[in-house]
């Protein structure tokens, strides 16, 4: 990396980005502050011998604001603490005979790494790596564990990119996670912020304003400078901490979180940029760059003339989650609404990944998406639920809490079996009975604001119109609130869990042996129809001959004029035309 602390023959070469400071001191713990060489282009640096592997430092700027290094490796004191010098050589891989796994056998399982075990830490979940193997799982997606203030969080707070979080154990425990994975053939993918720094120890504003600016506003205040003035260094710092994650880290791929929110309108956007740079310094194996897209951009996710990713592999399909969930649910308010009783957005979203592909969605006032009919199915990651569609409601439940288990079976059998690339929540496989409400650990200048934010967040919801609804919602601060996220593995083998987990590995089962080896040839959406209210019929060609075929009535009314359905039944749900009955098919060459 062209910035933070790396070891050289020398010592340690220390370098920021600081344009607006004349003059920048390096502090090493328990030594007086030693004066950085200015060099062009506001850069900031210094080789010394007094530091080493182990050494803690930080820098001083010229009001006297002592900072930890925005590249920092490691945190052991938290985000005002000093950094960590870390040598990225030195942990002793195991991994050298891992190339990764091509995309179509991607089955995904998203966890949180506070959460996933009692401990909490990234050791604590290699303990859990021969359960996902078992259960048919191929890759972990990890949450962001980017350092955020406090000791819990959901990871979207992050103020540090490059330092995975202390509370989950140091770097070389992280590393250790990951080849233990990869000898069990999991990939590991990892979400990544670079839409924003969280609200608590973004010390960049002080080190470099300039990263900044009011062009462009997000959610989260000014935007990064992604596009005006002295961007290079700003654009390098994140295209820097993909190579990093990937090629200190072996990750085999990233998903990137809300990057609508990553506003560029120079005339190659940061996320072209960032693809093509991270693709041509990893030419021996696959990464998988994968987007969070409200904007739902087809563009992102087109293929060459062979079929590869031009710039990105997958999008999250919140679209499929949306119809799958209206259905099984019967909820009707938000963005929901746009989705509920309409067949025909469910079955475009199971056939061609958007279910708004340019038209006016209502509930946001102006047109969504772009056609995406051309794109394989394996662009679009589908799932029931995620960390966001459980934690973003009050009290964090779970489908499997609001939604009757037949219901719930026959959307998970949707997924699952789509050829689009499933993802489960940790936990879902045996239907937990733990929560996921949103967590955070802020200190007092924030800890009331958010807590008071939260509340006002669903005041306008009915059922939280009164002040005393609205404090039965969790506190996010409280650890209680965190601790009741921890998943119970105990549950898994007590009913109607171990039920579940039963379902769900003779379906990863199914999904290995017949979805998977056909999904190099299914190289666009499906044709589709509305058999009834809820009720659609899909079918996907096969290049070379043959299908894959969808009869599903996604309902709780029974239909007596299902049409046959022909080929070889591969997956059953009920009997046709039963409320929440389904049936998968393949028709194979002659």
């Amino acid at each position: 990396m062209p910035f933070g602390a790396a070891p050289v023959p020398e010592g340690v070469r220390f370098r920021l980005w600081a344009p607006g400071h004349a003059a920048i001191g390096l502090e090493l713990e328990g030594q007086a502050p030693l004066p950085m060489r200015p060099e062009e282009g506001g850069w900031h640096a210094l080789t010394t011998d007094a530091a080493g592997p182990g050494s803690r430092y930080r820098f001083l700027l010229p009001d006297g604001l002592r900072v930890p290094d925005p590249a920092s490796r490691h945190q052991p004191g938290d985000v005002h603490g000093p950094s960590e010098v870390i040598d990225p050589a030195a942990h002793a891989w195991t991994d050298a005979g891992w190339r990764g796994r091509p995309w179509v056998e991607a089955v995904i399982m998203e966890i949180h790494i506070g959460a996933f075990t009692e401990e909490g830490t990234f050791r604590a979940a290699i303990g859990r790596l021969d359960h996902l193997a078992s259960l048919g799982v191929t890759a972990i997606q990890i949450m962001p564990v980017a350092d955020f203030p406090g000791a819990r969080n959901w990871g979207y707070d992050g103020v540090l990119p490059f330092a995975p979080d202390s509370s989950y154990g140091r770097p070389e425990d992280f590393k250790t996670l990951v080849q233990e994975a990869h000898a069990r053939g999991l990939m590991v993918l990892l979400d990544v912020v670079y839409n924003h720094f969280g609200p608590e120890g973004a010390y960049l504003h002080a080190i470099a304003p300039e990263a900044f600016t009011d062009r462009h506003k997000t959610p989260w205040g000014a935007a990064l400078n992604f596009d005006g003035t002295q961007t290079a260094a700003v654009r390098d710092y994140f295209i820097h901490n993909a190579l990093y994650w990937v090629r200190e880290f072996h990750l085999d791929g990233l998903r990137l979180d809300a990057v609508h929110a990553m506003l560029d309108d120079s005339p190659t956007h940061l996320l072209e940029e960032l693809a093509a740079r991270l693709r041509a310094a990893v030419p021996e194996r696959p990464v998988h760059l994968i987007l969070e897209n409200e904007e739902n951009e087809a563009r992102r996710l087109v293929r060459d003339a062979e079929g590869h990713p031009v710039h990105y592999t997958a999008q999250w399909n919140d679209d499929v989650h949306h119809v799958l969930h209206v259905a099984a649910s019967g909820e009707s308010s938000g963005y929901y609404a746009d989705y509920h009783g309409d067949t025909e957005r469910l079955a475009r979203a199971l056939a061609e990944g958007f279910a708004f592909q340019g038209e006016l969605m209502p509930y946001r006032g102006h047109p969504r998406g772009e056609p995406s009919a051309e794109l394989p199915p394996t662009a679009f990651v589908a799932f029931v639920q995620n960390h966001d569609q459980i934690g973003n409601r009050a009290f964090g439940d779970r489908l499997s809490h609001i939604a009757p288990p037949e219901a719930l079976r026959a959307v998970a059998a949707v997924a699952l079996l789509l050829p689009q690339v499933p993802m489960l929540f940790m936990g879902e496989e045996w239907g937990a009975a733990q929560p996921f409400p949103f967590f955070c650990d802020f200190g007092p200048d924030l800890a009331d604001a958010v807590r008071e934010g939260r509340r006002a967040e669903f005041a306008r919801f009915p059922e939280f119109a009164d002040p005393a609804s609205r404090d039965r919602i969790p506190d996010p601060l409280a650890e209680s609130t965190f601790r009741a996220a921890k998943l119970g593995w105990e549950d898994r083998a007590k009913p109607p869990h171990a039920a579940w987990l039963d379902w769900h590995r003779a379906i990863l089962a199914v999904r290995h042996a017949e979805i998977i080896p056909r999904l190099p040839r299914i190289t666009r959406g499906a044709a589709w129809r509305v058999l009834a209210p809820g009720a659609v019929a899909l079918r996907w060609d096969i290049a070379g001959g043959g299908a894959l075929a969808l009869q599903a009535n996604l309902s709780a009314q029974s239909l007596a004029d299902m049409p046959p359905q022909g080929g070889r039944v591969i997956w059953r749900e009920g009997q046709a035309g039963d409320p929440w009955s389904l049936c998968w098919s393949i028709e194979d060459c002659a």
